[in-house]
């Protein structure tokens, strides 16, 4: 039996290694032999461990993910698994039988909210499964004690874990997933799952990073690179656009790293893909940190200047000062990053740059500050992430020396004010944009979608049943971080979808009446061009021959 370096050793040590998996596994697995432990009732009496009578599908799910785009997608899969055996997922969280807490680790809010709701549950005698970047970067922490874990690359074994911890069980799965030996990108893509936008597919390209970053808990929870070969990540995004999606997005922890552990590059996944998007249908490429896409820029900004992807990058500056990117170990300079901008400004028009920022790193001087400032002011970034230095538990800066609370909270608003002393939208206003429409305004009055730039627009819910489809619109006014329009109804708006999307809260996967009714998509794709073609040459070849055959029988 493999060794084990944590307390409790992964369940896959007790299970035979040709158990059936949890898409096939229809009868009862062989035993699984867990440490039971009795739980408190509310009323002070020692509740029994339930017995192997547990029945899938008498017992409801709730699920919470907190953090990145990533944690959503591993959220999404496991409340897909768990549906797809039977259980029902609900967001009425105290009807619930068991709640599954999906974490994050990046800030110390999300992770004290995360605690937060163990606590809750535990209050109200919540059967409990805990997932994410918080268990599995801090296994041992107090707070986690006899709590049921789920590691984040073993997502695909949910099920059974939460079986288990239905029986009264507590069970641990940390186990990292290899192939021929090297870590590979994790749980299967093409499991079931729930989307949480059924328009949106969510889709990890890599798990972990090749950087060291002093300030980052993410690298003890997701390790080193693990890339998916592309032939997965295109299938995965076949499936998904026949499922009615029109949006994909690429996530990762850096999308810039993807393949160099498996002999593949960025770009020639991203060449792959866009020709599974349908017409309409666009692509988000996700964070990618600078070092690894510069070698990439020439093909990079052909590939965000397709029709089909959106001209949109995020790339995390974190500091302007190269003093504090070495203490931070970034591995790259500030000219590296202004000549990632200035490439793709050049050669993309229009494109969005998207960046990161972190106030009061323990060894930025108030001058490393204020050349922060001076490269926020140049860019005028229309998206910034502005954070206050966390000291992450166990990593190298949480052993550095401290700024005071009150400076990085006075930085913090400094370049704050900056960001919102600009609108990088003014310009905008009279022109003339398509628009993909995807999502629902927090007010719930207007729809929510996004131009070529992936600048987000506004378009109120009395111009009629748009979610979902591509609408040319005309900017009518301009805030900070949004734009809003009017449609242009003499322009058709049409779906970009080959079907209408699932049902909100189906499983993906599962074929329904609904995934089979198509979608007229108002321009022909090019795959019907070339049968044209192919039918007239046809036809020519045909009429020529019998042509010809005329002829000789005339001769004759």
């Amino acid at each position: 039996m493999p060794s084990c370096e944590l307390e409790v050793c992964d369940i896959e040590d007790a299970v035979k290694k040709d158990d059936l998996t949890p898409n096939d596994r229809i009868t009862k697995r062989d035993a699984v032999l867990p440490k039971a432990r009795a739980r408190s009732a509310k009323n002070g009496c020692i509740e029994s461990p339930v017995g192997d009578s547990i029945i899938p599908g008498t017992q409801k799910i709730y699920i919470k993910t907190w953090g990145c785009s990533h944690n959503n997608s591993d959220g999404e899969y496991m409340a897909g698994q768990l549906a797809a055996y039977g259980y029902k997922i609900t967001d009425d969280s105290e009807a619930a039988d068991l709640w599954l807490l999906n974490s994050c680790t990046v800030k110390n809010p999300s992770e004290d909210n995360f605690r937060n709701a163990i606590k809750r549950a535990q209050e109200l005698d919540k059967h409990l499964v805990v997932a994410g970047c918080v268990p599995q970067g801090q296994p041992k922490h107090q707070s986690i004690k006899g709590i049921s874990v789920i590691g984040v690359q073993q997502i695909d074994r949910v099920v059974e874990v939460v079986e288990e911890t239905l029986k009264g069980h507590t069970v641990r799965l940390l186990g990292q997933k290899k192939i021929s030996g090297k870590k590979a990108g994790g749980a299967p893509l093409d499991l079931p799952k729930i989307r949480k936008n059924p328009l949106i597919e969510i889709i990890a390209i890599n798990t972990g990073c090749l950087n060291q970053c002093t300030y980052c808990k993410t690298k003890h929870a997701r390790g080193d690179l693990g890339s998916y070969p592309p032939e997965e990540i295109v299938a995965r995004a076949r499936q998904a656009f026949e499922e009615g999606v029109v949006e994909l997005w690429l996530t990762s922890e850096d999308t810039g790293a993807y393949g160099r552990d498996i002999g593949v590059t960025l770009p020639e996944l991203l060449w792959q893909l866009v020709e599974v998007i349908p017409y309409g249908g666009m692509l988000r490429i996700g964070m990618t940190n600078p070092p690894y896409i510069l070698e990439h820029l020439e093909e990079m900004a052909k590939i965000l200047s397709h029709p089909r992807v959106y001209s949109f990058l995020h790339v995390p500056v974190q500091s302007a000062s190269d003093n504090v990117l070495a203490d931070m170990k970034r591995e790259y300079s500030v000219d590296d990053f202004m000549h990632v901008v200035d490439f793709l400004k050049e050669r993309v028009p229009g494109v969005t740059i998207a960046t990161d920022i972190i106030c009061g790193f323990p060894t930025e001087t108030w001058e490393d500050f204020q050349e922060t400032v001076a490269l926020v002011e140049r860019y005028k970034f229309p998206s910034l992430f502005i954070n206050q230095f966390y000291p992450r538990p166990g990593t190298p800066a949480a052993r550095m020396k401290r700024l005071p609370t009150e400076e990085v909270k006075r930085r913090t608003r400094e370049v704050s004010k900056v960001f919102h002393g600009y609108h990088p939208y003014d310009h905008k206003v009279g022109e003339q944009q398509t628009v993909l429409i995807t999502e629902d305004s927090k007010d719930g009055a207007h729809f929510v979608g996004h131009n070529k730039f992936y600048d987000q627009v506004l378009i109120h819910k009395s111009e009629g049943d748009l979610m979902g489809k591509m609408v040319q619109v005309e900017i009518t006014s301009a805030g900070e971080h949004f734009q809003m329009a009017r449609v242009l109804h003499e322009t058709e708006a049409r779906s970009p979808g080959l079907v209408e999307p699932l049902p909100k809260g189906a499983v993906s996967g599962v074929r329904t009446e609904n995934t089979l009714v198509k979608v007229d998509q108002g321009q022909p794709s090019l795959w019907n061009d070339w049968k044209k073609v192919a039918l007239f040459i046809l036809l020519a070849a045909v009429l020529i021959d019998v042509l010809r055959l005329g002829y000789l029988w005339i001769l004759e």
